[in-house]
């Protein structure tokens, strides 16, 4: 049965996801593409919305933290992945989903990112990648090409764009995608699967921006993108052939899983839980301190 008919099935379901709030992004933007895929891939996952967490950073992307219902999050700029990291050690029975843009991710919040893909934390970390701030306008980010005038660097940005997947694949990750906007279907497969990894799930959307971006317009990545399964002997559990998959930033930009293995992740590995069927949430009770307050007095 097709990814769509299962959804027909689902429609109930479906829209038990689907807020009233309007959508403000600009016509074209991938986000709406981005929103729908991943309300798809939660329902045919047959995740319910009281089952799962949304944690959003700050920017365009997470504009949608009131156009889905679920539990959701708006965090701070920047502090996405350590926000959702603590949230799934609280509660690993919750799926715990966090989203960004490629300007909160690889510069304010670059460290945090660092530091959850180390701990392989139990969460599905979506970035929304459209090589520039939105938000503010159609500043340079990170990921902008080279060169390239933006709002803020008329002149053109100086530096080279940060290869995000090469970086990740450098801390040793458990689990790295990559999908685009304009192709609901495979953004919808790719989520499924991160959804499913036991650890950290890293996954990037290549995304356009009608507005800002110019210079990667809709029509540049369709002539780029392949998918990686349509390599023959391709080795997702090999690192070293997944960082030279990824190397190129301008042609032949491979999307699925690029790279993935199975380990115990971080809440798995910490020995003061074993044989503990609780959660920590469920351990959190009040306690008075009045009589610590008073020895102070």
């Amino acid at each position: 049965m097709s990814q769509l008919h299962k959804l027909i099935n689902k429609a109930e379901e479906f829209s038990a996801y689907e807020s009233d709030q309007k959508h403000t992004w600009c016509s074209g933007c991938g986000n709406f593409g981005i929103l729908n895929a991943l309300k798809r891939s939660l329902v045919l996952e047959n995740i319910k919305p009281q089952e799962t967490l949304l944690c959003f950073d700050v920017g365009c992307n997470s504009n949608a933290s009131d156009k889905i219902k679920a539990y959701t999050i708006h965090g701070l700029h920047g502090r996405v992945a350590s926000l959702a990291s603590g949230a799934a050690i609280a509660n690993t029975k919750q799926k715990v989903i966090a989203m960004a843009g490629d300007g909160a991710t690889f510069s304010e919040g670059i460290n945090h990112l660092v530091h959850a893909v180390r701990n392989d934390y139990p969460i599905t970390f979506i970035v929304h990648n459209n090589n520039n701030y939105g938000l503010t306008i159609g500043q340079a980010s990170s990921t902008t090409k080279h060169d390239f005038a933006m709002n803020g660097s008329p002149d053109g940005v100086i530096p080279e764009p940060l290869n995000t997947l090469q970086f990740v694949l450098s801390f040793n990750p458990s689990f790295v995608a990559r999908s685009f906007s304009g192709d609901i279907e495979h953004m919808t497969k790719t989520i499924q699967m991160a959804l499913n990894h036991r650890g950290f799930a890293y996954v990037e959307i290549m995304q356009a921006c009608p507005t800002f971006n110019k210079a990667t317009p809709q029509e540049w990545y369709w002539d780029k993108i392949f998918d990686i399964q349509t390599i023959i002997g391709y080795d997702k559990t090999d690192i070293w052939q997944a960082r030279k998959i990824v190397d190129s930033l301008d042609k032949d930009l491979a999307v699925g899983v690029i790279y993935e293995k199975s380990k115990p992740n971080f809440v798995e590995q910490l020995k003061n839980r074993e044989g503990l069927g609780s959660e920590l949430i469920d351990e959190v009770k009040s306690t008075s301190i009045t009589g610590l307050l008073q020895e102070f007095r």
